[in-house]
């Protein structure tokens, strides 16, 4: 709901400002039915996906269960149909997956929310992923979702009609910065953390770029030029727990968004998360989330 709003009032809020009729909308689903959003409101909808014949910008919206569609589905079909016909194609948060599937990705680049970064790489290897808050490709864009729809919508007005009607709507929104595509998702690690150790940030880095080979904790203090004494006491001062729970916590968060969005065999998923097997795995992931793998996976099935 977030993402859906933060790119639909803009243009509300433009047509306002600017006092004429900038911009006309409409919704599609599927199959003409109307949508609950993940937080349970339903949205209603004006025709189905297959009855929209001509459009100017076509927006993807998907929620947290981007890959429930088939090879094939016809929504890939009508996505490039519009394509062709000269819509400006393209998805909010996990829709980058759904038009990854249409094959509009091919060749650009891309970029997606990142809590599904990993899934998505794994998903499509061959595409080009960046991690910036939304990209504009020769005709298709990508947008990381939640506000970012905001700053990508205020660069579709700035385009379509004019800054000053962007920086009116932003200010509408009390949206004191119009943020630039290439500005970055996430908080800044220490603000996501809560920590305020310049060595704590530079160790918590260093962990989530080797999950799929996780250090010791003696070389993680040797390359942070501390004791591993010094790197426990940071952990359990600043962040509650110590740096081996951290760390575990890292990988099987990682590993919970491979099952739920991509088709990895449960092996792979281990593997790429520093599990040497299958039952260590499966044994620290029920611990963790009180179920196995497997069943996370046949959830996530029947969610979708």
């Amino acid at each position: 709901m977030m993402s859906f709003s933060a790119a639909l009032e803009p243009l509300r809020s433009a047509n306002r400002v600017s006092e004429r009729r900038l911009f006309e909308w409409r919704l599609v689903s599927v199959d003409g039915k109307q949508v609950a959003a993940s937080n349970g409101i339903a949205i209603a909808v004006d025709r189905p996906l297959g009855d929209l014949k001509k459009a100017d910008i076509v927006v993807v919206c998907a929620g947290l269960e981007p890959a429930q569609f088939a090879p094939n589905h016809p929504v890939h079909h009508h996505l490039r149909r519009l394509s062709r016909h000269g819509a400006k194609v393209g998805a909010i948060s996990a829709g980058s997956f759904i038009l990854a599937d249409a094959g509009l990705l091919a060749g650009r680049r891309a970029t997606v929310h990142w809590e599904y970064a990993e899934a998505f790489a794994a998903r499509y290897p061959t595409l080009e992923l960046g991690r910036d808050l939304y990209i504009v490709d020769r005709g298709v864009f990508t947008c990381s979702g939640g506000t970012a729809a905001l700053d990508l919508m205020l660069h579709f007005i700035s385009e379509i009609a004019s800054r000053d009607i962007a920086v009116a709507v932003a200010e509408q929104f009390i949206h004191p910065q119009i943020r630039r595509q290439e500005d970055r998702q996430r908080l800044e690690m220490h603000t996501r953390y809560g920590v305020d150790s310049p060595k704590l940030v530079e160790i918590i880095a260093l962990m989530e770029g080797t999950i799929d080979n996780p250090l010791d904790i003696r070389r993680i203090a040797e390359r942070a030029d501390l004791s591993p004494r010094q790197v426990e006491r940071l952990f359990r001062e600043q962040v509650g727990t110590s740096p081996k729970a951290f760390y575990l916590d890292l990988r099987l968060k990682r590993a919970r968004t491979l099952l739920r969005l991509t088709l990895q065999p449960i092996l792979t998923v281990a593997l790429e998360c520093g599990f040497g097997s299958t039952s260590h795995f499966s044994h620290a992931y029920k611990r963790a989330f009180g179920l196995a793998p497997t069943d996370e996976r046949h959830t996530g099935a029947r969610r979708s």
